[in-house]
């Protein structure tokens, strides 16, 4: 995608040479070249793609979410840390440049569903960029033209909220019915199923925050938006021609996803793919081994309880679960879990050679240390080096839209329930329970989660997209749309540690890893860490304890009060933008 941005680039810079031939003005030049031919309207409609996550973006996505652990508390979280002076994502660039597009591809030179193609990529691409505007601010100014600078438009105020989504709606209904690829096996390329497949995320995630953000009144469209979704997702279902992919089996099949250097085309839609002889990277090494360069994100043990056993019975129904040491609750569990954090037998390579790699305490406050991303050598550690593709959207999402959605219009069947989760459960090695729809509340998920849930299936349907998505940057916004910020407030918890100074062998390969201790052994045993939680290091308080003080879950940084507030549903408009336009007001709270 870079590539063709900078072939486009260069193009235009040739073209706009060509002018001093005949003395026409660059500009007309350089407009009539792009728009009176269609290659001209490929290589324009290549800029778009800059718009799109890049990788870093999406692998670090979930770093500030209710399951994740890090150095520090994100500053939205913390009491006036942040506020409209902060506050970023108000730039309005990339739409002028879609919009230019639109307006100005007319020719009818060209073929009129060549231009509907090329005018549904460009619409694609300004649902992208509305939505996520919507999903940060809520109301924003609805712009479909590209405005001069004189335009007053520029200062005028926001839109409803209801006004943008309607047009994002017809934005990606129109791209949906002219785009005209199908396929690419590069997942680099917009198709016709990649909109299909991004109109379901916007569409649940519309239905659902109308459903349950009632303070916006807009809960009696839910309906017509959850219908959209499972509409859309089934579209994708029945024709785009995806699949689970299974290679590898229930060990390594999911893993696979985001360690391998070209995108899975069975499942995944769109990626972000690495080019070396470009030097085209990504950090994800770097960030998720790093003491440093990341924030050691891990997840918490509330949420590694959601996983289920390899029966699909809940985790939590195990007698004395409460005091399982790491070793021991990590086994005969979803699949899943063994291919998202180090555990058990998971080596990594050193020099040529595989050596057993568990849990590192440079790196994690919890001991569940996420792999889902990185790769497996230690080369890919220091810098931008990675040379997997990082997916942006993969079939496993649509199937989980499709039964979320069904779901919240009651109307999942037992069938859709084992093309749906069932078959994502199938696919992790659990052996029971994807048939038919659950019945019965599991008690822990609905105390500990979404204890305003009744519905035993869609509680198992949150369950199932907290797990299959983890790290892939959607569980803020769902946290948004299912209006479950109070989430942002769990305890920083990890494994449990049963009594102080007893050495741990984390991967039981023989080696002991770990200690905690209040005060320091005057002989350390070779290779193992030594963790200090004691209340107090050096007169400050110990970020790192251990609940019952001399046993029990590690803890982090539950000093530092996190306190969800009714307005952080929104981002505040920030306040540089503010001061030149006045008239966008300021969102509720802020």
């Amino acid at each position: 995608m870079k590539t063709y941005t900078i072939g486009f680039l260069l193009t235009l810079f040739c073209l706009a040479g060509c002018s001093e031939l005949d003395q026409v003005p660059e500009a007309t030049a350089t407009k009539d070249a792009v728009f009176s031919n269609e290659k001209g309207l490929e290589l324009y409609t290549a800029s778009f793609y800059d718009n799109l996550p890049n990788a870093s973006e999406i692998h670090k996505g979930d770093a500030m979410a209710d399951y994740s652990v890090r150095t520090q508390v994100p500053d939205f979280l913390r009491e006036g840390a942040y506020g409209p002076r902060q506050s970023t994502g108000w730039s309005w660039t990339a739409l002028r440049n879609i919009n230019y597009f639109i307006a100005n591809n007319t020719n009818p030179s060209i073929p009129v569903d060549v231009r509907k193609h090329y005018n549904g990529m460009a619409r694609f691409f300004r649902a992208w960029f509305y939505f996520d505007k919507v999903v940060r601010f809520g109301d924003v100014p609805w712009i479909n033209k590209p405005l001069d600078v004189s335009d007053g438009a520029l200062f005028g105020g926001r839109d409803p909220r209801s006004m943008v989504m309607d047009s994002v709606l017809a934005d990606l209904n129109y791209a949906c019915e002219n785009i005209r690829t199908t396929n690419d096996n590069t997942r680099s390329v917009i198709t016709k199923y990649v909109v299909y497949g991004f109109k379901s995320r916007v569409c649940l995630f519309e239905g659902t925050f109308r459903k349950y953000q009632t303070s916006y009144t807009l809960m009696d469209t839910s309906e017509k938006w959850l219908t959209e979704a499972a509409n859309a997702a089934d579209k994708v279902m029945k024709e785009g021609g995806f699949s689970l992919n299974e290679a590898g089996g229930s060990e390594k099949s999911y893993r696979q996803l985001f360690t391998s250097k070209t995108p899975v085309t069975s499942e995944i839609m769109l990626a972000t793919v690495v080019d070396p002889a470009l030097s085209i990277f990504n950090d994800a090494n770097w960030w998720w081994t790093s003491a440093t360069y990341g924030a050691r994100v891990s997840l918490n043990r509330t949420f590694i309880n959601t996983y289920l056993n390899i029966d699909g019975t809940p985790f939590t129904s195990r007698a004395g679960h409460e005091v399982l040491p790491f070793m021991e609750e990590v086994k005969g569990r979803d699949k899943r879990l063994q291919q998202t954090i180090r555990v058990g037998n998971y080596t990594r390579i050193n020099g040529g050679t595989a050596e057993p790699a568990p849990p590192v305490f440079s790196y994690t406050y919890t001991g569940y240390m996420p792999i889902k991303w990185s790769l497996d050598d230690t080369y890919f550690d220091g810098g931008s080096r990675n040379d997997n593709s990082i997916c942006l959207m993969r079939y496993a999402e649509i199937l989980l839209n499709y039964a979320e959605a069904k779901a919240e219009l009651k109307t999942l069947t037992d069938a859709d329930w084992a093309k749906t989760v069932g078959a994502l459960r199938k696919r992790a090695g659990i052996t029971g329970g994807f048939t038919a729809k659950p019945t019965a509340i599991d008690a822990y998920l609905q105390v500990h989660y979404f204890p305003e849930i009744t519905d035993a299936t869609l509680l198992e349907i949150r369950r199932e997209r907290g797990i299959e998505l983890v790290f892939e940057g959607f569980r803020f916004n769902d946290i948004i749309r299912w209006k479950c910020g109070e989430l942002m407030e769990q305890i920083w918890n990890g494994f449990y540690v049963p009594a102080l100074d007893k050495p741990l062998d984390l991967n039981e390969d023989g080696k002991n890893d770990v200690v905690f201790y209040k005060i320091r052994p005057t002989t350390q045993l070779a290779g193992v860490t030594y963790i200090n939680v004691a209340e107090t290091i050096n007169g400050v308080a110990n970020p790192q304890r251990l609940k019952n003080d001399t046993y029990g879950e590690l803890t982090w940084l539950t000093n530092i009060p996190r306190k969800w507030n009714e307005k952080y549903y929104l981002y505040p408009i920030p306040e540089a933008d503010r001061l030149l336009n006045p008239a966008l007001g300021q969102n509720p709270g802020w």
